[in-house]
């Protein structure tokens, strides 16, 4: 069974919390212990003491059984919980009360009896005769007969009986009463931990329910949501943010995507369609001229000629621009950066279309300031933009009109500017005007490629192409290009 994020903290959460408890309760048993231990050695310090200053248990000749009988009975009275032994100089149990069998060690390590002797720090545990290994806290003399020191006066403090009676209880009301609040508290913190949990992988929850939901593709066209202002630094917020901007990304990447999409859809439409009647017309006339081949003059045979000539020039023209633009729409071309002069490349490209216009009587005029500073561009790429931007002028000016190419330097550019007479462009027709084919009166410009190359070669030189509106005139375009600075270097 696989468990969820919020399940698995929770189980950690209460291991730990176990594990923290028990730990707990343990160090609270051993220092209620060691407390206990602490005070009784403590209140008993100089009890052995007393009794050897007020009993003479030794003397040079060894112990006085009298005395040690007596003194046994009278402590085992007053305390059955007390065990007193009388150790000789090395630590050997010399002298004891202890029942026959019970005495389990002949010797006591002195070296805790001499720490307690030297006022070390409580509680400290010393041998227990009446065990093989255990320890317990004690009280301890030295024995003196003569003025000199004939043994120890070993006094345990917690005996047999006060085992026998601490095994009955095994734990007084004191910690009965303290492991009962550790055990209220652990689950109280218990609780406390699994709401707290619950509260706090709440957005994590709602966030994987968003993402669960998120289905670009189920959406042609999504909406764009509102990406909300982070407030706070949690990290799941921040995560809830950094989606949503993803979210919003990916929304507007679809739209764009869907957008090129059917521009692409609409651009093969409409080569399609421009292809196919140049096609068809040079078709045509092919299979008239072989078919007719015997019955035609040589007047009318060069007409035909000239006709399936002109067709074939077109359909070379269109898929020439289709090829330019999908080398420069996949990058291609890269512009080779040069300073030129405008106006030299203005005329040159004005003596491309002399005969043309003068065969519609159609007027080209250069406004041409006496000085315009060199640009920095491609050159070739350059004359393309101004030869399909006066190609298209051509194509829509009406006879005896006029186009006009102004130049207008800047402080650091060259404003380039490319107008005719003809009907202009309507507003409706504005946007994507550089992304996609339009008419004019019927009249279809290019399949849309010539202008759709022009803004591709302008985006190549970091600079854009606008439609204006210019009062009296027909379609206005303008671009811009950047100077070349007397202080820069080389080119």
């Amino acid at each position: 069974m696989k468990l969820t994020l919020t399940q698995r903290l929770s189980v950690v959460f209460a291991v730990l919390l176990v594990i923290c408890s028990g730990t707990s309760a343990w160090l609270q048993v051993r220092s209620n212990h060691m407390h206990e231990l602490e005070v009784v050695q403590g209140l008993s310090r100089d009890l052995a003491a007393h009794i050897a200053r007020d009993t003479q248990l030794m003397d040079a000749d060894g112990l006085k059984p009298d005395a040690v009988r007596n003194l046994f009975s009278q402590l085992m009275l007053v305390n059955p919980s007390v065990e007193v032994y009388l150790l000789d100089i090395d630590g050997r149990v010399v002298g004891n009360a202890a029942p026959s069998g019970h005495l389990l060690r002949d010797r006591v390590d002195l070296t805790p009896v001499r720490r307690f002797l030297s006022g070390a720090m409580l509680p400290i545990l010393g041998d227990d005769p009446r065990s093989v290994d255990g320890r317990k806290v004690f009280s301890a003399a030295p024995l003196k007969a003569n003025g000199q020191q004939t043994g120890f006066l070993y006094v345990v403090l917690l005996g047999e009986a006060h085992d026998v009676y601490d095994a009955k209880d095994a734990t007084g009301m004191a910690l009965k009463i303290a492991l009962w609040s550790i055990g209220l508290v652990a689950l109280l913190c218990l609780m406390a931990g699994l709401i707290a949990f619950a509260w706090i992988t709440r957005p994590l929850r709602q966030l994987t329910d968003k993402v669960g939901q998120f289905d670009i593709n189920g959406a042609p066209n999504p909406p764009a949501p509102l990406t909300p202002e982070l407030t706070s630094g949690d990290e799941i917020a921040v995560l809830d943010h950094a989606f949503v901007q993803m979210e919003n990304r990916l929304g507007e990447q679809w739209r764009a995507i869907t957008h090129q999409d059917q521009e692409r859809r609409e651009m093969v439409a409409n080569i399609s369609h421009d292809l196919r009647t140049p096609l068809a017309s040079l078709h045509g006339y092919l299979e008239t001229l072989s078919l007719k081949d015997a019955s035609l003059s040589p007047e009318e045979r060069r007409r035909y000629l000239g006709i399936a000539l002109d067709q074939s020039r077109k359909v070379g023209s269109l898929a020439q621009s289709l090829l330019e633009l999908v080398r420069l729409e996949h990058g291609f071309v890269q512009p080779v950066i040069e300073g030129f002069s405008l106006p030299d490349l203005v005329q040159d490209i004005f003596q491309k279309f002399e005969l043309t216009a003068e065969a519609r009587n159609i007027t080209l005029t250069a406004n041409l300031p006496p000085r315009v500073p060199t640009v920095l561009a491609d050159l070739g790429l350059i004359e393309r933009v101004l030869t399909n931007l006066l190609d298209n002028a051509l194509r829509h000016t009406p006879l005896h009109g006029d186009i006009a190419v102004t130049l207008t330097p800047l402080k650091d550019r060259v404003d380039i500017t490319v107008s005719d007479s003809g009907p202009g462009i309507d507003s409706d027709l504005r946007e994507g005007l550089f992304l996609r084919a339009f008419t004019i009166g019927g009249a279809r410009r290019d399949g849309g490629l010539g202008l759709r190359i022009v803004h591709r070669i302008l985006q190549l030189h970091g600079q854009d192409i606008h439609l204006m509106d210019a009062p009296g005139r027909g379609a206005t375009f303008r671009f811009s290009l950047g100077i070349h600075s007397p202080g820069a270097g080389p080119m």
